[in-house]
């Protein structure tokens, strides 16, 4: 025969385990909550362009007129700057990926189609 009261103890048991592990889960999401995952994830939404800041500036530069053509001497040099971080530089958001993979499954896809 079962005993009502082992039954009963047992119930609390896996009551209380269930409320240990929800409680360690709410301590572990709130410990994502920190300035270094937050900045993380702005840097993965907005990447920083210093190719295109570049390029501004020196678009600007050449445009201010000045008498000694100082900015004109600099403002060249800074736009192929620009013009090579913009290169070299990979300044891709999750938004880009998202859509690159998209695309990327969409001509699979297609050429999955194709073959069949």
């Amino acid at each position: 025969m079962v005993d009502p009261l082992k039954e009963r103890l047992d119930k609390l048991k896996k009551f209380s385990e269930s409320a240990k592990r929800r409680a360690n889960l709410y301590s572990d999401v709130a410990g994502i909550d920190g300035k270094h995952t937050a900045n993380s994830l702005s840097a993965l939404q907005k990447a920083p362009a210093p190719g295109k800041k570049l390029q501004k500036i020196g678009f600007l530069m050449l445009w201010v007129p000045e008498p000694t053509g100082v900015t004109c001497a600099v403002g060249g040099p800074m736009i192929v700057a620009g013009r090579y971080l913009e290169k070299k530089y990979n300044s891709a958001t999750i938004h880009d990926i998202g859509h690159a993979t998209k695309n990327t499954m969409s001509s699979i896809h297609d050429f999955k189609q194709s073959v069949m």
